[in-house]
């Protein structure tokens, strides 16, 4: 987790994470990632996104930076921003965040999220439609090159990705996960009541959060955060744990706040300096 920082330090010490994401209507997605990130104690945060949506990320955020990439018809990211990407992953990035908003499409943005899961070396967490598209082809974990990969399915998204019916998964989520992160040599975050975090041999249930977290967005919260503190130096299961513990944390400040019915995922956001202040004393 987060250390208490030197006098003597800039903003290149705490982590440069990147982003890939965003696609027509859900460019939300990686603004709230963005945000939660920085908030978080990133460093530097940069957005890779589609080059039709980059002015909507320009707008819409400030200490975030972009990177506008090439894209198809539909303005989703085409395979010709593999190369791009991967190189500013190799040149910049201390850890990677692919998936929030990022559309399952175009068969294109398919072999995009394929290919930099494949062949990114950075610590890398896998989110949202990218958890989707790579239910398709599984063994594409087995052969990434990341030194870390962390993957936050909810329910639906692991029925995806196990062919299993969510009824049978709520049942047995501790096994479930498990045997998919011991299979797939991955961290596993089961999000729900009692998120599991597993690495298939040391299991965690966290114990924060509450049911006004169940609003859009909220995963995008969640991811930036880990993302953050993976781009910081912390482990794949050491950002995934307290990542975890601080989404909720944040989340239960918010709900004392607004309430549980009104809570939305900016809320969760605003809440993180105090739990940070909490967590350094």
């Amino acid at each position: 987790m987060t250390k208490k920082r030197r006098k003597d330090t800039h903003k290149g010490d705490y982590g440069h994470l990147f982003i890939l994401g965003g696609s027509p209507g859900l460019t939300g997605a990686v603004c709230l990632a963005g945000m939660a990130a920085i908030r978080s104690g990133c460093g530097l945060v940069t957005i890779g996104i589609p080059e039709g949506l980059n002015d909507i990320i320009e707008i819409k955020l400030t200490e975030v930076m972009s990177l506008p990439l090439p894209q198809t018809e539909k303005r989703t990211f085409s395979e010709e921003a593999i190369s791009p990407a991967l190189k500013f992953i190799d040149n910049r990035s201390d850890a990677v965040l692919i998936g929030p908003g990022i559309s399952t499409e175009t068969k294109e943005t398919c072999k995009f999220v394929e290919n930099i899961v494949e062949h990114t070396e950075k610590p890398l967490i896998i989110d949202a439609d990218a958890i989707k598209i790579i239910s398709a082809n599984l063994d594409i974990l087995k052969k990434s090159k990341s030194r870390g990969i962390i993957l936050t399915p909810h329910p639906g998204e692991m029925s995806y990705i196990t062919g299993m019916e969510i009824k049978e998964i709520q049942k047995n989520r501790e096994k479930t996960a498990e045997e998919f992160a011991k299979k797939y040599n991955v961290i596993l975050i089961l999000k729900g009541y009692r998120t599991v975090i597993t690495d298939g041999k040391e299991t965690h249930i966290n114990l924060t959060g509450n049911p006004g977290m169940a609003t859009a967005g909220s995963g995008d919260v969640l991811a930036g955060i880990i993302g953050s503190l993976l781009a910081q130096g912390d482990t794949a299961i050491e950002s995934a744990r307290y990542g975890v513990y601080i989404h909720g944390l944040a989340g239960d400040l918010a709900a004392k706040e607004k309430g549980e019915t009104s809570l939305i995922a900016s809320d969760i956001i605003e809440q993180l300096p105090a739990v940070f202040r909490f967590l350094d004393r």
